[in-house]
């Protein structure tokens, strides 16, 4: 893992357990690439309380409670499901926030109107509305994704600070 994640891990991890937080993560399109850079620090088990993979629209439906009417009305990539995944993952976990990845990383399956490099995020605190954005990167898929777990853990970290 290089300097940059290990650096991104430590300081999601100091600043977790300073607020004593547990973490959760739901992603998608990062195929758990989050937790494990979460996960690389030692300790991470004080504050990393589960990561859910759920690269399927079932694994949505199943592991978090997605509602098949978001899904159909927004599809997998959209702010909407990126806010369900991370209410879903405090739901079934005993973390207090939790953070979401949702996206098309390549190098197909892109439209018009979600080009590839479309990644919707969403970061939840228990018992308040998830927070959304949505980014295109540019790059090949190993780009995308490294990128996307990036802006998702600092994301989480200007969160933590509010």
């Amino acid at each position: 893992m290089d300097a940059d994640l290990v650096a991104l891990s430590e300081s999601v991890g100091s600043a977790c357990q300073q607020r004593r937080l547990l973490l959760a993560t739901a992603e998608s399109c990062t195929g758990g690439w989050a937790a494990q850079v979460i996960t690389h620090t030692a300790g991470s088990s004080t504050w990393f309380e589960r990561g859910f993979v759920t690269y399927s629209n079932e694994a949505k439906l199943d592991l978090l409670g997605v509602a098949p009417g978001t899904l159909e009305q927004f599809g997998a990539v959209s702010p909407e499901t990126a806010a369900a995944m991370a209410e879903g993952a405090l739901r079934n976990s005993n973390a207090m926030i939790s953070l979401a990845i949702t996206g098309i990383a390549g190098p197909s399956g892109g439209s018009l109107g979600k080009p590839v490099g479309t990644v919707c995020f969403a970061w939840c605190r228990v018992s308040q509305i998830a927070n959304t954005e949505t980014r295109v990167f540019a790059g090949d898929r190993e780009a995308v994704r490294r990128q996307a777990v990036i802006y998702a853990l600092q994301g989480l970290l200007l969160r933590l600070d509010t």
